[in-house]
């Protein structure tokens, strides 16, 4: 049988896919790139905002038209979306033949031989197979990961789930309480990983910052942090999601002083505003925000400050969105993504006075992007001249240049460094490492040449 599997969401999506590929292909199963060629279908899917749902469901809608041509013999949807809404599948949409929960991936041999086996006999199947258990359970079966990222950077997932509870998030209703994978599961990942040719660990959760604590009792990310900068061949690890709340001496102190960490972090605050920060559940204020940027910046001098934001909150005013434009030119963050707002059905926000009408979440997502924008420029142009190590992504010949990434830029999100062919002596490979002078800037890429 031949599988195609369409990930969708976000990177921690991504990594169940490479499991969930890994469990098939352990089971025997084949796969194709070609969704017209296969027999079955894996949508995993996402429904954090209003986006990824429709996103997720026109995936299913599109298998669906293969399936009525007879290119496609089942549909099968996993992920956030089907924990969701698992009720509303059934009846919404009846060509999806399975659907698997956030912690029931490892039953998917399982459900397509079954599927199977009922497409075979004489009584056929009168009803869809719904694989779901507890959303708590600690689900990291051990299996070999398919890397479906190119091979020289792949994501670690180290924990599932979330306990914080802000106002406006699903995650906690699809994907559970906090559950951190055991450390010596994490390192035998990374070994397999860095002995398979992979050079840059990336971790990743929900919330990265306290990882350890249902475990060990105690925050453990410093310590395996440690541990992970021994494994021979990982040259570059990089922390995503840190929760600014969490961020604490030690972890500081750890970042500083290990060479393979990237002097780069992740810190999705939402807002700037206090009264915003209170209604979303939010568990730090403005000043504790800007203290712990001032430190960061202080402890490591050169260290890359990502955030994301939220506009168009439930309540929030004119004022508050000037506030936040106010606190994103002085923080002046080396990268930053917003979100316009999404009312998601279950949770705390959702029924909320006072919602945002949608022209106006537009127009302030438009002004804070164009402000970032000119910071943005303004850092990439303070960079002319300095020289940083950048790791191979690929190469345009029709451009003649190469393109990579600084330790400033994390994949898929973050911007480029285009390389000038000129100054490269022989050819290069995905994956390299080299030493690059800054010559350029635009609003998010770095133009440069070899040292």
């Amino acid at each position: 049988m031949n599988i195609f599997i369409l990930s969708l969401g976000c990177d921690k999506n991504l990594v169940d896919s490479e499991v969930m590929t890994g469990l098939l292909r352990d089971s025997g199963f084949n796969f194709t790139d070609d969704e017209e060629k296969a027999d079955a279908v894996i949508i995993n899917s996402c429904c954090f905002i209003g986006d990824a749902k429709e996103e997720s469901i026109n995936a299913v809608i599109e298998a669906g038209r293969l399936k009525e041509e007879g290119k496609v013999r089942y549909i099968i949807l996993a992920g956030c979306l089907a924990e969701r809404y698992s009720e509303e599948i059934k009846t919404e949409l009846p060509e999806v033949d399975a659907i698997i929960g956030t912690t029931a991936f490892d039953s998917l041999p399982g459900v397509l031989r079954r599927l199977s086996a009922e497409e075979a006999s004489e009584e056929g199947r009168d009803s869809r197979i719904v694989e779901k258990r507890d959303r708590d359970l600690p689900v990291f079966p051990e299996v070999s990961r398919s890397i479906s990222t190119g091979g020289h950077f792949e994501y670690l997932k180290i924990a599932e789930g979330c306990d914080k509870g802000c106002t406006y998030c699903i995650i906690p209703y699809v994907r559970g309480r906090y559950r951190s994978v055991p450390e010596e599961k994490i390192l035998r990942e990374a070994e397999e990983l860095c002995d398979r040719g992979v050079k840059e660990l990336i971790l990743i959760a929900q919330e990265t910052t306290v990882y350890g604590k249902d475990l060990y009792k105690k925050k453990a990310l410093p310590e395996l942090l440690r541990k992970l900068s021994f494994i021979p061949g990982a040259e570059w690890i990089r922390l995503m999601y840190c929760y600014p709340e969490e961020i604490d001496p030690e972890l500081i102190r750890t970042i500083k002083e290990l060479p393979k960490v990237c002097n780069y972090l992740d810190l999705p605050i939402q807002h700037c505003s206090d009264r915003i920060l209170k209604l979303m559940g939010r568990r730090t204020t403005k000043a504790d925000i800007e203290e712990l940027i001032d430190t960061l910046r202080r402890e490591i001098p050169d260290i890359c400050l990502r955030t994301t934001l939220i506009t168009g909150f439930p309540g929030e005013t004119e004022e508050e969105h000037k506030e936040l434009l106010g606190f994103v030119e002085k923080c002046r963050f080396d990268r930053l993504g917003v979100f316009k707002y999404s009312p998601e059905e279950g949770t705390k926000a959702a029924s909320f006075p006072d919602q945002i009408p949608e022209e106006i979440k537009e127009r302030r997502f438009d002004e804070i992007m164009s402000l970032q924008q000119q910071i943005s420029l303004s850092v990439n142009e303070g960079l002319k001249g300095r020289e940083m190590e950048c790791m191979i992504e690929g190469r345009i010949p029709e451009e003649m240049v190469y393109v990579a990434r600084s330790r400033r830029d994390a994949p898929n999100v973050d911007g480029m460094v285009f390389i000038d062919e000129e100054s490269v002596k022989g050819s290069l490979i995905t994956g390299d490492l080299l030493k690059v002078r800054v010559t350029g800037a635009s609003e998010y890429d770095l133009y440069g040449e070899i040292v």
